[in-house]
């Protein structure tokens, strides 16, 4: 019995609303703050990529930016599961590092060799940052929809109005 009290006191349910918020809010941070941020990183010119990529990719000819929301969408629910147990701010910084490091890494070493590019861009600094940069912007977005929309907010008893 102690056994299974222990075992529970560090497991963490997570529900399906906040792992289908961390869908939708993944998302649609890649489309407001991900893309935002290359918006921004192409205006200093620290970037030659543009923002909102409507090029077709490759095996099905989707435009780059809903491969991009897609994928975005994938990473948010990685990262509401993982960041479960976290609340307030430190949900919103573990959701700007988780951003900054996880997916750069994957698409530095897994992604880009599977397109035949070099892995971690070159190892260009310039490039490099560009990643860390626009992937941080991407989990600050995902983080606050998640905190904002992922838990149920209680009923709110309607009042008079006057």
């Amino acid at each position: 019995m102690a056994t299974q009290t222990m075992l529970h006191e560090h497991t963490t349910f997570v529900s399906p609303r906040w792992l289908i918020v961390g869908f939708i809010s993944g998302a649609v941070s890649v489309l407001i703050f991900h893309q935002g941020a290359f918006a921004l990183l192409h205006a200093l010119a620290v970037t030659p990529r543009t923002p909102y990529p409507m090029g077709a990719t490759a095996p099905f000819g989707i435009p780059a930016l809903w491969s991009l929301a897609f994928w975005g969408g994938v990473w948010g629910v990685v990262l509401a599961a993982a960041l479960a147990r976290l609340r307030g701010g430190a949900f919103i910084v573990g959701a700007v590092i988780f951003g900054a490091v996880l997916p750069t890494l994957v698409a530095w070493l897994i992604v880009a060799p599977l397109k035949g590019q070099p892995i971690a861009a070159g190892f260009d600094s310039m490039a490099m940052i560009v990643g860390p940069i626009v992937n941080a912007a991407w989990g600050l977005g995902t983080g606050i929809g998640v905190a904002l929309f992922g838990h149920p907010h209680p009923k709110v008893k309607n009042q008079p109005l006057g």
